[in-house]
């Protein structure tokens, strides 16, 4: 288990976040996730949480 999750396991509640996108990304965000969870064993929030975290550190937020 990594930082992350460790951060997920902790939280008490998760709130859901609505993105808006092109048909073709959201497959492409469907297949990279699901190669994610089995190659590495993490769960889809952990996966979830990063994706967020780096783009907030992207643009500085």
């Amino acid at each position: 288990m990594d930082e992350s999750e460790n951060l997920l396991s902790a939280e008490a509640e998760l709130l859901p976040l609505n993105l808006q996108v092109t048909p073709a990304l959201f497959r492409a965000y469907q297949r990279c996730t699901w190669i994610i969870i089995n190659e590495t064993g993490r769960s889809q929030h952990s996966i979830m949480e990063e994706m967020v975290r780096d783009f907030l550190i992207k643009y500085g937020c």
